[in-house]
């Protein structure tokens, strides 16, 4: 297994640092987070250290995927929120406050405060069209 030893997710993944862990399988860790922007918030966490998702190996990606679904199946089950969001960040500017790959999965209500969300301002249709062909060339 690939970890950090200075990575705070690396050090709950090596049982060095306790969590209310709620999902283990090989590949990832599922846990509450002690931060919580809502009641019910989690994380996912690939157990290999990767800073993000572009050095992530996708069969790592696609695990901590599926240990995020599982996790918002239960919680819908026990919180029944009116929504939940999965939040993966990438860098600084993304906001990702810890280099190790992982999901927020949040249990949403109505009016709760928190600001995830934009509002939708139609595009350049030409300059999009023109990015989408630069970006399906750059596709490996």
């Amino acid at each position: 297994m690939i970890t950090d030893s200075a990575c705070i997710f690396c050090k709950i993944v090596a049982g060095d640092i306790p969590c209310f862990k709620l999902w283990e399988d090989e590949r990832t860790l599922a846990f509450m987070d002690i931060n919580p922007a809502n009641p019910g918030h989690a994380l996912a966490i690939a157990k290999n250290h990767a800073p993000d998702i572009f050095s992530l190996p996708p069969a790592d990606l696609a695990a901590a995927a599926a240990t995020a679904q599982r996790v918002a199946l239960a919680l819908r089950a026990v919180l029944a929120p009116a929504g939940i969001n999965l939040v993966q960040a990438n860098g600084p500017a993304a906001a990702q406050s810890v280099p190790h790959l992982h999901i927020h999965i949040l249990p949403r209500r109505a009016d709760d405060g928190l600001a995830l969300n934009w509002e939708p301002i139609p595009g350049d249709m030409a300059a999009i069209g023109e990015l989408a062909a630069r970006v399906r060339a750059a596709i490996v």
